[in-house]
């Protein structure tokens, strides 16, 4: 999977904050409780959907704790504890993780991107990848998950990308990675006792892991023609108008196959629609250099025209934007007011989050000495610097997390 879905800290609301928080830091701590700290650079944004999804569709009949550990102090959460998702969904998210970061690790062995093109760096690198490929199907084998579709899938990659070439349906070439998600997606009707919502998820999935592959493709474009390596886009000769209106269509049908799944209690799948539906339509604008919040008309607040798009009035804003370099660090629950470090004790945090970068490039972290909200230095969303302000991103309410008035989607969280 790949990092499309960002959602930006001030469209989200204090408690979808929590929850997107609590399933980030579930997966990076299973991936290093199961495999080891190396594992842990495979955690990324899109995985810890799968966490969300079985989560979203499993009865609470134990309550809310069943689903939730306390984690220990992290740097990224300013070296406080925070409560974090745990549980089949945070493994199978782990699984799959592990084993399509092993795929694309080779794909770019394949490539000779990098430090990769070093005969010794590629060695390492591929052996890095077969022990995560037996990780992930120890997992898999655990939850009943068989990661065989998911290799089978990464090995057709290749074949396909070597045969295609001008006049190439784009959708062949994305065929493999939209088996492969509509698996994983699939899978968490079955580990969360649901086995009616298998095929809409799986459609859910299989257009998701479309989206991964063509946003991916359009965000490396330039870099790739630069560079000479190979891009769907590029070698099938697609045009982007034609690129965007599979996104847009690949993105309306997740929309519509989510609403066909039955979720546990009321509000149980706010996150995941949240992330499946407003963040998905948000990560095809980014990624073709548009903004707007998709469901509601606006004017640019710098006086760029809008434009007409799938999901509502969008303002244009030019290229490719760049991803992120790290995950937010908003803290996963409010700072515990009044509790306060003595000085040694500050100090050795605030050296901490230094060292990590947390003061700089973090969205927000925790105060060392007071527990208050800090904001990183060098910080910025894709939200703040398409709008200038928070206030002309949207209007915000606290259904889906945020930025649902007026939304035609037809939820009712």
């Amino acid at each position: 999977m790949f990092g499309i879905i960002r959602p930006c800290r001030h469209r989200l609301s204090e408690g979808m904050r929590a929850e997107w928080m609590a399933h980030l830091c579930g997966l990076c701590l299973t991936l290093r409780g199961d495999h080891g700290q190396f594992a842990r650079i495979a955690t990324n944004y899109d995985g810890l959907i799968i966490s969300v999804l079985v989560e979203a569709q499993s009865p609470r009949s134990e309550g809310a704790n069943s689903w939730r550990r306390t984690a220990g102090p992290c740097p990224l959460r300013g070296m406080r504890t925070a409560s974090v998702a745990k549980g089949e969904g945070a493994r199978l998210a782990a699984s799959v993780s592990l084993v399509l970061a092993s795929a694309k690790m080779r794909d770019h062995v394949a490539d000779g991107d990098g430090m990769l093109a070093r005969r010794p760096v590629a060695a390492a690198a591929r052996k890095v990848a077969a022990k995560w490929d037996r990780a992930g199907a120890r997992t898999g084998s655990d939850l009943g998950f068989d990661t065989s579709v998911l290799v089978e899938a990464v090995e057709r990659q290749s074949g396909i990308e070597a045969l295609a070439g001008i006049g190439t349906p784009l959708l062949e070439v994305t065929e493999p990675t939209e088996t492969a998600t509509a698996a994983a997606f699939g899978y968490t009707a079955v580990l969360a006792g649901r086995p009616e919502n298998r095929a809409p998820l799986e459609e859910a999935g299989r257009l998701f892991g479309r989206l991964a592959h063509l946003l991916d493709a359009v965000e490396d474009l330039a870099e790739d023609a630069e560079a000479g390596a190979w891009n769907p886009i590029a070698a099938t000769g697609t045009d982007l108008a034609e690129a965007r209106r599979l996104c847009d269509d690949a993105a309306h049908g997740v929309r519509l196959a989510l609403r066909e799944v039955e979720f546990g209690s009321k509000g149980q799948g706010r996150l995941a629609h949240l992330l499946l539906v407003h963040e998905l339509e948000r990560a095809v604008d980014r990624a073709f250099g548009t903004s707007g919040c998709g469901h509601r008309n606006r004017q640019g607040a710098d006086g760029h025209q809008e434009h007409q798009g799938a999901f509502g009035h969008q303002e244009h804003q030019g290229a490719f934007g760049p991803p992120p370099v790290m995950p937010p660090g908003a803290p996963p629950e409010p700072p515990r007011q009044g509790r306060r470090r003595g000085l040694l004790a500050g100090c050795a945090v605030w050296s901490a989050l230094f060292c990590t970068c947390q003061v700089c490039c973090s969205g927000e972290y925790n105060d060392p000495w007071d527990g208050e909200k800090r904001e990183g230095w060098c910080h910025k969303c894709d939200c703040c610097d398409n709008c200038g302000d928070c206030g002309n991103c949207c209007d915000c309410c606290d259904c889906c997390g945020k930025c649902c008035e007026g939304c035609d989607c037809g939820c009712d969280c």
